[in-house]
């Protein structure tokens, strides 16, 4: 059974910073996109950042503007999200997604295996 299982969300001022983490287990996505999607109350879901099974490619959401930074580590089979300057509009639930075959990594569409989500809530 494959999980991915997010960490790291919760309640930060404007300004903080979080840093969210996503284990995978149940298959190894070493050979596959990851990345980052997120969805706010009343929005769809939106790609926030991607990367691909090499870190040779990234690709971030225009809104992040330079203050997110995802990483992977294959060893591990994981993937985080380093955010920085955290806005209220950032107030979501983030989502951990893994093997994004078919949705492309720029701007993309969506995932094939997705986590639980972790909230995010930014104070202003």
């Amino acid at each position: 059974q494959v999980r991915l299982v997010e960490s790291g969300g919760g309640l930060v001022q404007a300004g903080g910073s979080l840093r969210l983490s996503c284990a995978a287990s149940g298959r190894t996505f070493k050979n596959n996109g990851m990345g980052w999607f997120r969805q706010a109350p009343g929005k769809e879901r939106e790609v926030v950042a991607t990367i691909s099974w090499n870190s040779d490619t990234t690709y971030y959401a225009d809104f992040v503007e330079g203050r997110f930074l995802i990483s992977r580590d294959n060893a591990k089979n994981a993937v985080y999200l380093q955010m920085n300057s955290l806005k209220s509009d950032d107030t979501a639930v983030y989502y951990c997604a893994a093997d994004l075959g078919g949705f492309g990594l720029v701007r993309s569409r969506g995932a094939h295996y997705w986590g639980q989500g972790t909230q995010v809530t930014v104070s202003s």
